[in-house]
């Protein structure tokens, strides 16, 4: 069965978090130290909805991934700019429902005049780093040892690319 990409609603929380679980429990890829509730995620995403974008990916009736941008910075010259992520559950990474996903994330944020997409990658981690490069992301810098996780520091490699040119 194919993936099928809809808009999120706050409706979606709680099968979100459980995607997001294991990211915050058992791996540095989130710098969360503790699960945000269904109540939690259900205020982001309305949040994200008023001036953003946040989609799931569905397969036989069941939210797989999501993807979403967010505000990248507070003040108002940065309204162009977009921070992005996207998570899918753990069985079903692989199989390209990330790609899929960023690729309609960034063709509806184009059609919303972003300008620039940033991403953070906690390193290492080969897999988000290969699917952003593939999505036409390219590494601005890297800051060392700014998560403190599962009591060791984590560096954070950060990623830029142009939104408002179709390149996908």
């Amino acid at each position: 069965m194919d993936l099928s990409i809809r808009r999120a609603t706050s409706d979606d929380a709680e099968e979100i978090v459980e995607i997001y679980r294991p990211y915050v429990e058992d791996s540095v890829i989130s710098f969360e130290l503790e699960v945000p509730s269904s109540d939690e995620f259900a205020a982001r995403i309305h949040s994200a909805l008023q001036k953003h974008e946040w989609i799931v990916g569905i397969l036989d009736q069941k939210i797989v991934g999501y993807a979403y941008g967010n505000t990248h910075r507070a003040r108002s010259a940065y309204r162009h700019s977009v921070e992005t992520s996207v998570y899918l559950e753990q069985s079903h990474c692989g199989r390209g429902y990330g790609r899929r996903l960023y690729a309609e994330l960034f063709e509806r944020l184009r059609k919303m005049d972003f300008n620039n997409a940033y991403a953070g990658i906690t390193l290492p981690n080969q897999a988000s780093v290969a699917l952003h490069k593939s999505m036409g992301f390219q590494p601005i810098g890297v800051f060392k040892e700014i998560g403190f996780k599962f009591d060791q520091w984590h560096d954070v490699g950060w990623w830029q690319r142009r939104v408002n040119l179709k390149s996908d």
